[in-house]
């Protein structure tokens, strides 16, 4: 019988070194050919994402920036997706502003095309992010954030301390409520700080995975999925089977059916092993 996977990317099937191993790459690669529908739901962006997994030949549509967006990896194009409206985007950088924090724009040109609007870099944290993509064309620097003609926006992120964001978090909280959707997370590579991020109300794992759903035509019910940390909730919600890697923050593991090995020692692939075939047609780890 086909199945249904949605897994996350960063601390669930990724190592912690933001590597894929070979076991789950083969394992992978191994339950598309064979029919299964598997696919990503991630913070990460498309290009940011196939950096790091583009070994597996992913043949169905890719959940990115939270929710945000949902892409085909196939025919490299946009499907669907929750974009923030650009006054709200403004308001944000504006409230920013007054706590002295300027955010990486996320969006898509008028062709569709990923970008990354910034002013020029002075903090450690940004500086360190841009560094780890050294050469990426979609970043962008301007004077001033302005945004571009025809420019779509999925996600605004401030990237600092937490003693930095929180009172950002709080004000923009207070003055905008239900106009947006906020997520504001350790990051995993750049030492003692945060990401705090906007975007639509409906840019969120949850209604991404509704999207992911109708597209490859399955019931949320059937679907299982994998997930680490907070962002990974909205998955929880709406799936019919929730695992959580045994890594994964206490909310995570409270809320799973189960829970399976570490992200460095392949539990999302060993499962999807055990759950696609049977004892004589596995791989060896």
């Amino acid at each position: 019988m086909r199945k249904y996977v949605l897994t996350d990317l960063d601390g669930t099937l990724l190592r912690s070194d933001a590597t894929l191993s070979a076991y789950s790459q083969n394992l992978l690669t191994r339950a598309l050919k064979e029919g299964h529908v598997i696919s990503y739901a991630t913070a990460r962006s498309y290009t940011s994402s196939m950096k790091v997994v583009a070994s597996v030949p992913w043949n169905h549509p890719v959940v990115l920036y939270n929710g945000a967006l949902l892409y085909d990896p196939v025919n490299c194009k946009v499907l669907d997706g929750h974009f923030l409206d650009t006054a709200i985007a403004l308001r944000i950088i504006e409230i920013g502003r007054r706590h002295g924090i300027v955010p990486l724009w996320f969006g898509l040109d008028e062709e569709a095309r990923e970008i990354v609007l910034h002013e020029p870099m002075t903090r450690d944290g940004d500086k360190q992010f841009l560094a780890s993509r050294e050469g990426d064309p979609r970043f962008r620097e301007q004077p001033v954030l302005t945004p571009l003609p025809g420019m779509r926006t999925l996600m605004l992120t401030y990237i600092g301390l937490e003693r930095e964001l929180e009172p950002l978090r709080k004000a923009a909280a207070e003055r905008l409520g239900a106009e947006v959707h906020l997520n504001m997370m350790p990051d995993r590579y750049i030492r003692d700080h945060y990401f705090l991020e906007f975007s639509d109300p409906k840019a969120n794992k949850r209604e991404g995975l509704k999207l992911w759903a109708r597209h490859v035509g399955a019931c949320p019910e059937r679907i299982i999925v994998y997930g680490d940390n907070l962002n990974d909730i909205g998955l929880y919600e709406a799936a019919g089977c929730r695992v959580a890697v045994a890594n994964a923050h206490p909310v995570l593991r409270e809320m799973a059916d189960r829970i399976v090995a570490s992200n460095d020692e392949d539990g999302v692939a060993c499962d999807v092993e055990r759950e696609l075939f049977d004892e004589k047609n596995r791989l060896s780890v």
